[in-house]
């Protein structure tokens, strides 16, 4: 189910998305009230645009803009728009989305060709372990996707790991879609319960919202800790509400594929100049074939290294790496520059801890302040000392790491108005 355009060359490619530009510009120049508005207080002449290199003339869109201009973005009637979605608003106010018939037409495909990536196939079934309703755009997307592949879908949501090895047993899924962290409670219960989960139906689980390896391909610390125990195939998918596109990863782990039908990709570094395939800058995009709210030059917040080298799977499109981090929660702590999934990472080598949040002040001094507070069944002061020395060696920082409860921990992590588990938190005077 490769499409044609993704087993095309580089420059096929690249002619593919220049004619697709040019019909966005001319639909947003119409149809937009932000772009119209836009290109006009900066004179800016849409025909001259006929490269993706031509791009670098354009302005980028950033969060702001949508936060504060959300319904100039709507370029068709409130009468047309069949499903409304909202970002999380993890960094900041929540926009909403509007998706026609269309769009979500769209949505569908491009979750289907990202499953077919990750190897689900017509006939498969697939337990969906993340929510669907709360205006969630990427369990709607799934449910949409996997329709469209022919695949049977268990709608359980999240949570509950009884619940989910209930409906496991009971209806023999292949694949999973969740968040990573959640199979290791699926397989504590499991160990717990006398639920042989090796000789389980499950071959494979396509996973959001956490990475699964490090910078170089190779699987991190959670994905060994599941497959150490799982003999489960991981995917990893990277997606957003505002990009309404996924990049998912094939069998071949390197990277999440991009779909060039759907979206153009840029990695910028500070100044808005493209950075060279393979350095560290923020993912922006470009929408392709969206109805009701397309974006030009979106700037993400998530920094990330593109990749280019054909893939052995016969696709030679761009590749996503795993994300470093969102440029807002970038922290400079005593000379270092860190990201939370970094920190996320060096805590989870130690099996002792059950649940994390990361803070970050502001101190005295005006600089970033960092304070880890975890929850483990046994506290001792030989257990601090070995967390404060893995941090030194991995990260070369000790942030402050003090004892708390569980139930407080659960009660942050978890919070009910929020779609996903909450581990970040920024304190610091802005």
């Amino acid at each position: 189910m490769i499409p044609e355009i993704e087993k095309g060359s580089l420059e096929e490619i690249k002619i593919f998305q220049e004619k697709k530009l040019t019909e966005l510009l001319t639909y947003i120049s119409q149809k937009s009230p932000f772009y119209k508005d836009l290109f006009e207080k900066k004179k800016i002449d849409i025909s001259a645009i006929k490269t993706l290199e031509d791009l670098q003339l354009l302005p980028v869109t950033t969060k702001e803009d949508l936060q504060n201009n959300n319904d100039d973005f709507l370029c068709v009637p409130v009468s047309k728009i069949i499903d409304f979605a909202t970002t999380s608003g993890t960094l900041g106010d929540p926009v909403t989305f509007g998706l026609t018939d269309a769009d979500l037409d769209r949505l569908a495909y491009n979750e289907a060709i990202s499953f077919d990536c990750a190897g689900i196939k017509e006939g498969d079934i697939v337990q969906l372990m993340t929510t669907i309703d709360r205006k969630f755009m990427a369990g709607l997307a799934y449910f949409l996707g996997l329709r469209k592949l022919k695949v049977g879908v268990i709608r359980v949501g999240a949570g509950i790991p009884e619940l989910q090895w209930d409906s496991i047993l009971k209806y023999n899924p292949s694949y999973l879609i969740t968040v990573p962290s959640f199979l290791l409670k699926l397989i504590e219960y499991a160990e717990n319960h006398n639920i042989d989960y090796n000789n389980s139906s499950i071959k494979g689980a396509i996973c959001i919202g956490e990475s699964l390896r490090n910078q170089d391909f190779s699987m991190n610390i959670l994905s060994k800790k599941i497959t150490d125990k799982w003999n489960i195939k991981l995917f990893s998918t990277y997606a957003s509400t505002e990009m309404s596109t996924a990049f998912t990863e094939c069998e071949h782990g390197n990277g999440g594929h991009h779909h060039p039908e759907l979206i153009i990709v840029e990695v910028l570094d500070e100044n808005n100049n493209r950075v060279k395939n393979g350095e560290v800058g923020e993912l922006t995009f470009t929408t392709l074939g969206i109805e009701a709210m397309p974006l030009l030059r979106f700037k993400t917040g998530d920094i990330v290294q593109l990749h280019d080298t054909p893939c052995a799977c016969g696709r030679n499109t761009l590749r996503v790496g795993p994300v470093i981090g969102r440029k807002k929660q970038m922290i400079k702590y005593k000379g270092t520059t860190l990201y939370p999934p970094a920190m996320n990472d060096v805590l989870s080598d130690f099996d002792a801890i059950e649940n994390h949040i990361i803070e970050i002040s502001t101190n005295d001094l005006g600089t970033d302040e960092i304070l880890i507070k975890i929850a483990v069944k046994n506290q001792s002061d030989e257990l601090l000392h070995a967390i404060k020395d893995h941090f030194r060696a991995k990260l070369r920082v000790t942030p402050k790491i003090e004892y708390t409860s569980r139930e407080i921990l659960n009660s942050l992590v978890f919070n009910p108005l929020s779609r996903k588990p909450i581990r970040f938190f920024d304190n610091r005077d802005s």
